[in-house]
């Protein structure tokens, strides 16, 4: 019965062996991962189709081949320590690098099991193996963003740190010196606002390697943020070693760029703290090398300044200064300390009133109600001017709505600033805005961009306009005829008004050349189907001489100081236009304002002084008879 029963047993064993063996060959032919068998020597004897997948290699062309022509070179040592290991303990994993039948390099997570005999000998080693080349790509991608700047592919300010306290510990063990120079490029916003990011971006590019190339051999250039680069001058025996590299730096930066079929010029302000003189640690010599590129700015720009401690006291009061300014500008948007005010615009010809521009102002418990320059220009490029121009749009928003709601309907114009516009989702949030106020018409809500703006992003602005157009939002060009790009700006954006620059408006009585640019405009505006509005006007004489010239749209103190929205009604009911400016005018012809430009020139102005005064001497006192307004 015992025999019986042994046997019975060991044909079940075989049995279920016999079944294993199909299940085992099944895994082995479609396993996704790669299986590679060898024999003791480390030769091959089968491979699954996963293999050839991942190697390139055919069975046929492996079978019988030795480990080793899988090897990419990379890891000299990884055969041998696995060796090692299968013989200490049979087993070994970990990352190798392979090469390809094609010669391509990749990453394998490869795990080796060893099998053996009865007796302990080896019989074979399996191999199992992951292509993890995407994973190892992706993590050379990651490093790279966390230690190098995108855009020029120098160290950021993380790995400039790293390499900067490696430097200061070497040089402190050779007693040598090392200089952080700390630079900033002289006139690259104005270059970015003139010809756009796509020309300083490639600006920052060849200035970037040219100023690379100025550098020693072991000197890193890094950069930190915008147009300020860090150069880091290791191994000085003395400070005025690293003068010269100094001296090319500043020779790269100026070097003229062609970008964009536009050639563009820099200079450099370099700042520059010593090691260990200047400090010990890394974030002190930073500091201290700003501080004195401060300096270098003060002095007139494209030079370098060195260090000095008694500057230290004055830089960091004017940057707490700063910091302090906009911490009060945030603490007022906090508190809700900023109004708007809005002053009217109306056509001076029929009288009627056309809409309003709405104005910040900051209501400062201790200093009263402040202008816009006291606060604007200390947040012109913080997030914060973000922030503040959305709430001018909201509250504007908000006033046309109880404006409406009293049965009063006045188109309203908002200012919009650089920061604000350059926002990839300023049409969304806008979008946003209006959905919170469904009472008001989006067409009575007009947007004002500086002509200067425009001439930066220009396919940007364009994109973020048109988006909002769809909306029916209306757009406005301010500042009309200040600079030289009208053309470009009338072309390439969906503007309905045009917004004559005050400055040209103001001095219009006084100055011939004047007078032929505001009427230049106003035909270029027409030429162009757009409305033209002169802002600025003062009196009745500047009034009637735009009439003349074609202007009939007008917004400045001889009409109606910025008021709050609660007065607006009450200045409609009362608001009549000048006697003057209502009667019939005859259009001023081209000619006789040319001829009266040229007699300006030619005959000290007397041609010009008769005409002007005709318009001048009509009245005087109180802005709808005249005078000058005096702002509050």
């Amino acid at each position: 019965m015992k025999a019986d029963a042994s046997r019975s047993i060991s044909q079940l064993c075989w049995s279920a062996a016999d079944r294993q063996q199909p299940l085992a060959a099944g895994v082995f032919a479609h396993a996704r991962e790669g299986i590679m068998i060898t024999d003791a020597a480390h030769t091959i004897v089968a491979v699954n189709e996963a293999f050839t997948r991942i190697t390139g290699y055919s069975r046929e062309e492996v079978i019988g081949r030795q480990l080793l022509m899988l090897q990419s070179g990379r890891q000299p040592d990884c055969l041998s320590e696995m060796s090692q290991a299968l013989v200490a303990s049979g087993h070994w994993s970990g990352e190798v690098w392979k090469q390809r039948k094609n010669g391509e390099v990749y990453a394998e997570m490869l795990t080796v099991t060893t099998l053996r005999n009865a007796d302990g000998t080896v019989r074979n080693h399996v191999a199992l193996l992951i292509d993890i080349t995407p994973m190892k790509v992706r993590e050379q991608q990651l490093e790279r963003a966390a230690y190098y700047d995108g855009l020029t592919s120098l160290p950021n300010r993380l790995l400039l740190a790293d390499r900067l306290r490696q430097a200061m510990a070497q040089n402190q063990r050779r007693a040598r010196s090392l200089a952080v120079a700390y630079i900033d490029l002289d006139g690259f916003k104005e270059v970015n606002d003139l010809h756009g990011h796509d020309v300083g971006d490639a600006l920052l590019i060849a200035v970037a390697q040219r100023m690379k190339t100025a550098l020693r051999e072991g000197d890193t250039l890094a950069r930190i943020g915008g147009d300020e680069f860090v150069a880091l001058l290791v191994d000085l025996e003395c400070p005025d070693d690293g003068e010269p590299v100094l001296e090319r730096l500043l020779q790269a930066a100026a070097e003229p760029v062609t970008a964009e079929h536009q050639v563009v010029q820099v200079s450099s302000s370099i700042g520059v703290a010593i090691y260990p003189r200047d400090g010990t640690e890394v974030e002190l010599l930073l500091r201290r090398a700003d501080q004195a590129m401060y300096r270098a700015k003060q002095a007139g720009k494209n030079r370098c300044c060195l260090f000095e401690e008694r500057q230290e006291a004055v830089v960091t009061t004017r940057r707490e200064t700063r910091r302090e300014k906009l911490e009060a500008v945030r603490l007022a948007l906090d508190r809700r300390e900023f109004v708007l005010y809005y002053q009217p615009k109306v056509n001076m010809k029929t009288g009627q009133v056309i809409g309003a521009e709405a104005l910040i102002r900051w209501q400062n418990p201790a200093r009263g109600l402040l202008p816009p320059a006291a606060f604007l220009p200390i947040i012109e490029d913080h997030s914060l001017s973000i922030e503040l121009g959305e709430w001018v749009i909201d509250t504007a928003l908000s006033q046309m709505a109880e404006w409406r709601s009293a049965g009063l309907s006045v188109p309203v114009s908002v200012n919009v600033g650089a920061c604000q516009l350059q926002q990839d989702d300023f049409a969304q949030n806008l979008f946003a805005l209006l959905a919170v106020h469904p009472d008001v018409d989006p067409c009575c809500l007009e947007l004002e961009v500086p002509e200067t703006i425009t001439i930066g992003r220009l396919a940007h602005l364009s994109r973020v306009m048109h988006a909002c157009r769809a909306m029916r939002v209306r757009w406005a060009l301010d500042g009309f005829g200040s600079g030289f790009y009208s053309f470009t700006s009338l072309r390439g954006l969906p503007v309905d008004l045009l917004k004559l620059d005050q400055g040209l408006v103001r001095d219009i009585l006084n100055d011939p050349d004047g007078v032929a640019i505001v009427e230049a405009g106003v035909r270029l505006a027409r030429a162009f189907r757009r409305q033209v509005i002169a802002q600025g006007v003062e009196t009745i004489a500047q009034g009637e001489l735009l009439l003349r010239l074609g202007c009939e749209l007008a917004q400045g103190y001889g009409i109606a100081c910025p008021m709050p929205g609660a007065e607006l009604p009450r200045w409609l009911g009362s608001w009549q236009p000048a006697a003057a400016w209502t009667a019939r005018h005859e259009r001023l012809p081209y000619h006789d304002s040319a001829v009266l430009t040229a007699a300006g020139h030619q005959h000290g102005a007397p041609a010009f002084e008769t005409w002007r005064h005709s318009f001048a001497c009509r009245g005087s006192g109180s802005p709808v008879m005249g005078g000058k307004i005096s702002r509050p």
